[in-house]
């Protein structure tokens, strides 16, 4: 788990922005949480000037974190598994 930035502000009551760290910039899709690592959801979005970027977080339910407190990421775990070969032997 890495800090990754701060809350900013809440749209509704599902979406969180946050204001990220250049230096710890968190993949897409990674699972963000307070302080308390309570999960407060997903980053859908990375946007904004490079040097100071922004991530639109979709909550699971009711956003519980609030702006100004410190957020964590753990990184989204993607497949890596590969496509398997084919059976089939070509000849010439």
């Amino acid at each position: 788990m890495k800090v990754v930035g701060r809350a900013m502000s809440t749209y509704g009551s599902r979406m969180l922005i946050i204001q990220l760290d250049a230096a710890q910039l968190p993949g897409l899709y990674s699972e963000v949480m307070d302080r308390r690592t309570k999960p407060a959801g997903k980053i859908m979005d990375v946007f904004g000037n490079v040097k100071s970027p922004y991530a639109l977080v979709l909550s699971h339910g009711p956003c519980s974190v609030r702006p100004g407190e410190k957020v964590y990421a753990r990184e989204a775990h993607t497949s890596t598994t590969a496509r398997p070969r084919s059976s089939r032997t070509i000849t010439r």
